[in-house]
């Protein structure tokens, strides 16, 4: 066949995914064009810390914009080696359990590369984050929903113990979760260790809004229980803790061996990123506490006032534990279908949400449940309440 045929440019090509839009690029689209707010995606609208910022451009006037060392710059990885045993006392090995990745999202692809093999089940909580289930099936595995169930979202292990057979390979965790809120106690993630530890399965764990757990809670990684370090990798981000998104500077940390899988996909996907970004996140990881307490207060008190606004207008609102989104319910309103809700809302009132069935194995099952995001100034929060009042 000749190069550049139209049989060649139309052919069916081997693989689990295809380009396409996803409701994500749709809702941009549909917020541009009626100039809405957008209450939906998760990126703040504010710039990171100035010391933060400072320490990056510092990087960069001090000449380093070439590319940094595979796993990471060895001053990230000593402050995320510091931040795992300061606060959770882990202690992964600078040189051979810390690898820095593009953002959470290739870390997520890299383990599910490293240990996913074709055939493999991963049993992950449901409704997850998108990329999930494109990394699962790139691997050539299956993805296994454990549904949470409205509206406790809370985990049953009797059903999880059902879903693990001889063909699950791993469990994908995530605590605190997207897009819940949901936010693991002790006796779940003892639950699901038990069950690792008795399947003898791998544990991927994603804990990206690990400093977002409100009301007095505490975030636990699985990683610290007993049986659990030999056979856990977990994956963090600067993005949400410290409002840098555009950065892309994640990381998964673990015992030498499961890393250096992970590192060994890694080096043929993004290699190394965002040399000056990495230094800014180790003066990032290094803000003392008081820092992190200021951070979880503001986003707190947005949680209430939208949680509250949301209630008002008559959605059926979970408060979330942790993250910085907030799961509603439509059905009050009259909406069985959350993504005809919110295709409906830009034109409508001039707000943008994101439908929960984009998160589910079967996305086009309709559900009435919508996802609003709080990690934006409190004026814009107070807008976009306003702006559903008066369309609503």
């Amino acid at each position: 066949m000749m190069a550049g045929s139209a049989k060649e440019a139309t052919m069916e090509l081997p693989g689990p995914a295809k380009p396409q839009t996803t409701i994500f690029t749709v809702m941009s689209a549909l917020a541009q064009r009626h100039g809405a707010v957008n209450l939906g995606q998760g990126f703040p609208d504010e710039s990171g810390p100035a010391h933060v910022v400072e320490a990056a451009v510092a990087a960069m006037r001090e000449g380093r914009n070439q590319y940094p060392p595979m796993p990471g710059v060895l001053e990230l990885r000593q402050a995320i080696a510091a931040h795992q045993r300061d606060w959770y006392g882990l202690e992964p090995g600078v040189e051979d359990g810390v690898v820095v990745t593009a953002g959470a999202s290739e870390a997520i692809a890299a383990a599910m590369l490293a240990f996913v093999r074709p055939g493999d089940e991963v049993v992950a909580m449901e409704p997850f984050y998108d990329s999930y289930k494109a990394s699962v099936e790139l691997a050539g595995g299956a993805i296994v929903p454990w549904p949470l169930e409205a509206p406790e979202f809370r985990p049953d292990l009797d059903r999880l113990a059902a879903l693990v057979n001889d063909r699950t390979r791993l469990l994908l965790v995530n605590s605190p979760h997207n897009p819940t809120g949901t936010v693991l106690d002790r006796a779940e993630l003892e639950g699901i260790a038990r069950i690792a530890v008795e399947r003898d399965l791998l544990v991927v764990t994603d804990e990206v809004y690990e400093h977002l757990v409100f009301g007095g809670r505490s975030h636990e990684p699985i990683a610290a229980l007993p049986g659990m370090w030999d056979r856990t990798v977990t994956i963090g981000s600067a993005g949400k803790t410290f409002s840098v998104t555009g950065w892309k500077i994640g990381w998964a940390t673990g015992p030498a061996a499961l890393v250096d899988r992970v590192k060994g996909v890694k080096q043929y996907l993004s290699f190394a990123s965002g040399t000056p970004f990495q230094y800014g996140i180790a003066a990032a990881l290094g803000s003392g506490r008081d820092y992190y307490e200021a951070y979880l207060a503001s986003y707190a008190e947005r949680r209430d006032l939208l949680a509250q606004g949301l209630a008002g207008l008559g959605f059926t609102v979970y408060e979330p534990e942790g993250t910085y989104f907030i799961t509603a319910s439509a059905a009050p309103l009259g909406y069985g279908d959350g993504m005809a809700f919110c295709l409906e809302l830009p034109e409508r009132c001039g707000v943008v949400a994101i439908p929960n069935q984009v998160f589910y194995a079967d996305p086009a099952a309709p559900r009435p449940e919508v996802r609003f995001t709080f990690c934006k100034p409190r004026a814009v929060l107070e807008e976009g309440l306003e702006r559903l009042r008066k369309g609503l």
